[in-house]
């Protein structure tokens, strides 16, 4: 593979947000959320249209995220053995078909099944997408990309719910055929991207084994869990619940709960857009663990919000905690993986968060059934507790 140091100099002439190659690979970002955030605030309304319990709403979260937790392990050794434009173009294409059927669909099962479909295509970017970024560049430039890419990845997460509750005004069914867009992309990344592909090949067993030292180190795994228990709290509270007590509690239209559930992402844009200057004041394990006090104070605040709008200071504060979370433990294992193993451990890490994004809306919908909408967020503010001391265990008492 071509070190990024060949390409210090050029990288140099301009910022980072100005190359093609970062533009490219935040395009690819804004697909992979485009697929939960977009879709959520019709929730309410497909359940009343295709009668179906609010709790097994989850299910096209699940199903989506699924192919993330299973493909993982498969993703990062083929993308390190073919290159990484060889797994994103036809997963692009894949996500862009088989979304776009979603619109179309009027039964359940068959909304579920093309879920699926979709979710397989967008199992690898996300992962891929923040191994190019660890493929391109080193040092603090690294840590600005990741912050850079955060903050893109966040107008999409606020933008899409914006767009889906307007067009879920019209149908549930028309936020559905957003993922059209994912076509044209995957040309521009087959004939646009350039990027340092990796040379030679890696068999199975090398993997394996590769894998199995990954898992045995335990600051890696800590930041594995961590980033599973961010999209528990993401997926199974916020994008899952949220819009159901927005609805029960407040009988707010779809175009209100996409606004709302829109306001996470000013926080997140804010934030990690200046994760270059917080990293140089403050280690990145450090930001990692304040995001789970953010994550715990926001949960706990949202069942005693008694006027709609108050829901955004809870909003405010889940956005600071993921705006300095979530890159940080990118950056932080993009520093940490050898550099013939990046996409394999960064794609070993997206398992993880597809684990939480499988995992988070089955627990909270359990926890839902049991005890209602307001357990949901007493649960994630006592997951939180646990999550800040599991990982400052595994991380802080390792080297580095």
């Amino acid at each position: 593979m071509n070190s990024p140091e060949n390409n210090s100099q050029f990288e140099r002439q301009k910022p980072i947000y100005l190359e093609l190659n970062f533009q490219i690979i935040c395009a690819v970002v804004l697909i992979a959320v485009l697929g939960v955030s977009s879709v959520t605030p019709a929730f309410p309304q497909l359940a009343k249209d295709l009668n179906i319990n609010p709790k097994n709403l989850g299910l096209l979260i699940t199903v989506f995220t699924l192919p993330s937790l299973l493909l993982g392990p498969i993703i990062g050794v083929l993308a390190d053995r073919w290159g990484r434009k060889r797994i994103i173009v036809p997963s692009l294409f894949l996500f862009g078909i088989a979304g776009t059927a979603c619109a179309f669909a009027r039964n359940f099962d068959l909304l579920l099944w093309l879920r699926l479909l979709q979710g397989i295509g967008a199992a690898s970017l996300l992962s891929l997408s923040i191994t190019l970024i660890g493929d391109l560049y080193i040092g603090d430039r690294r840590t600005t990309a990741m912050g850079y890419n955060a903050s893109i990845s966040s107008v999409g997460t606020a933008t899409y719910p914006l767009i889906g509750g307007a067009l879920a005004t019209i149908g549930w069914y028309y936020p559905f055929a957003l993922p059209i867009l994912a076509i044209p992309l995957g040309l521009l990344v087959l004939f646009a991207l350039k990027n340092p592909e990796p040379q030679g090949d890696r068999n199975l067993k090398q993997y394996l084994s590769n894998a199995v030292k990954v898992l045995k180190n335990r600051q890696l795994f800590g930041l594995f869990f961590a980033s599973a228990a961010n999209f528990v709290f993401l997926y199974g509270a916020y994008v899952t619940y949220l819009p159901q007590l927005i609805s029960d509690t407040f009988k707010a239209p779809p175009s209100i709960i996409g606004l709302l559930l829109s306001s996470v992402s000013v926080a997140i844009t804010i934030t990690s857009s200046q994760l270059g200057r917080l990293a140089r004041r403050f280690p990145a394990k450090t930001l990692i663990s304040a995001s789970y006090i953010f994550y715990g104070l926001a949960m706990l605040i949202v069942p005693f919000v008694s006027n709609i709008w108050l829901l955004l200071i809870p909003s405010t504060i889940f956005g600071v905690g993921l705006g300095i979370g979530f890159p940080s433990i990118q950056t932080l294992l993009a520093d940490l993986a050898p550099r013939e193993y990046l996409a394999t451990i960064i794609s070993v890490n997206g398992t993880f968060f597809g684990l939480g994004q499988t995992l988070g809306p089955l627990l909270m919908g359990y926890v839902f059934g049991f005890g209602g909408i307001s357990s949901v967020f007493y649960a994630a503010t006592g997951f939180a507790i646990i999550v800040f001391f599991v990982f400052r265990y595994c991380t802080c008492l390792g080297s580095k």
